[in-house]
């Protein structure tokens, strides 16, 4: 075993999407695409203007509210 296997930092550690530096960056292509997709399916509609961090917290919600959260 080498010392990098003790000292790994996990590959998917999450960080907040407030604490992101780019978190007030507008919303991406995909990520877009991605919660018109949820918001139909929960019957929601998608607000204008959205940054990065704000549609990754939406994407959440909509994920939980439409089970297609993990």
């Amino acid at each position: 075993m080498s010392d990098n296997d003790s000292q790994s930092t996990p590959q998917n550690a999450e960080k907040d999407p407030q604490d992101w530096t780019t978190g007030d960056e507008p919303v991406t292509g995909p990520q877009l695409s991605y919660l018109q997709t949820l918001a139909r399916e929960a019957g929601r509609e998608v607000p204008e203007g959205l940054t990065k961090a704000k549609a990754s917290e939406l994407i959440d919600e909509l994920q939980q509210k439409t089970g297609r959260g993990a």
